[in-house]
């Protein structure tokens, strides 16, 4: 990531009609709808160029797109070649994830897994995935996999980040560059019960500008296991985009991945409410989610 931002860049705080020419730009046509992000395909594994165009058109303009497709067997090979047609390939082997760096997404009831949260079946608050990566593997791209949904729950929200940019410099452009910091957000090291680090404390910025000029976003809505710097301008920006994050803002989807059917993304804001799960082992939730060092392609 880096900070020194182009002078020509939308998001250098001096240039705003640099900014305000993008933001036109970001908001001409801009989806007001999740039906406007759906694209039907029919093989995941190997689209067509005009799957694959539309695709990668939605992921243009909103930084996501979600597929849907006929296809409901368990098939990591779904995720892993529909990001590979996008240049998607640097998989992020976090620490839960299979041996192929694809996570299997369930509810867990034993092992390291059912301590964190998105191994259970409650609530996730919003984020961006990768926020406690250490700073030069950050996660750019996201793929989700549904292979079976839950019994009742599970519904995501999603917010363009860089949407979530406008939000917070319309109002006001201290909060970026409060927010744009090196040290406002820091996560403290993850420890286990007998003492072991496991993961250092990080810190870094919440918005910053990688090196080829693409606006990156690291966020946690989360109120335990984080640190925000104490000043009165970062306290102002978090609340600021807490309360835009649980407002009815017609810029925020929602929707619940059913089988066959997916979302790709360039890491964009993300939760998940709590869900319901039947009985039986083989019919409970499964996702499978790839995490990538990665921009979708042609995204610029």
């Amino acid at each position: 990531m880096n900070n020194l931002i182009p002078n020509n860049s939308p998001f250098n705080l001096d240039n705003d009609n640099a900014y305000q020419a993008w933001r036109v730009r970001k908001l001409e046509n801009y989806p007001s709808d999740l039906s406007q992000l759906i694209v039907e395909v029919n093989d995941p594994h190997q689209l067509t160029h005009a799957e694959h165009e539309a695709i990668q058109a939605r992921c243009q303009v909103a930084n996501m797109a979600i597929y849907v497709s006929p296809l409901k067997n368990e098939d990591k090979a779904i995720p892993k070649k529909l990001g590979e047609q996008f240049n998607l390939t640097r998989l992020d082997s976090n620490m839960c994830a299979d041996d192929d760096s694809i996570t299997s997404l369930t509810v867990a009831s034993k092992g390291e897994r059912q301590t964190y949260i998105p191994y259970t079946n409650r609530p996730i608050h919003w984020h961006t995935d990768g926020y406690y990566n250490e700073l030069d593997k950050q996660i750019y791209g996201l793929l989700l996999h549904c292979v079976r949904s839950a019994q009742m729950g599970g519904e995501n929200a999603l917010l363009d980040h860089e949407i979530a940019y406008i939000m917070l410099r319309d109002e006001n452009p201290d909060y970026i560059r409060a927010l744009m910091l090196p040290n406002v957000m820091c996560i403290p090291p993850n420890i286990t019960t007998g003492a072991e680090e496991i993961r250092p404390t990080r810190c870094g910025t919440v918005f910053s500008v990688t090196p080829s000029g693409y606006l990156h976003m690291r966020y946690t809505k989360r109120t335990r296991s984080i640190t925000w710097k104490q000043d009165k301008m970062t306290q102002a920006a978090v609340r600021y985009l807490e309360n835009r994050l649980d407002s009815d803002s017609p810029y925020i989807f929602r929707g619940t991945l059913q089988t066959g059917q997916g979302l790709i993304c360039n890491n964009v804001l993300h939760d998940r409410s709590g869900f319901t799960d039947p009985t039986e082992a083989d019919q409970q939730r499964l996702l499978y989610r790839a995490r990538y060092y990665d921009r979708i392609a042609g995204t610029a």
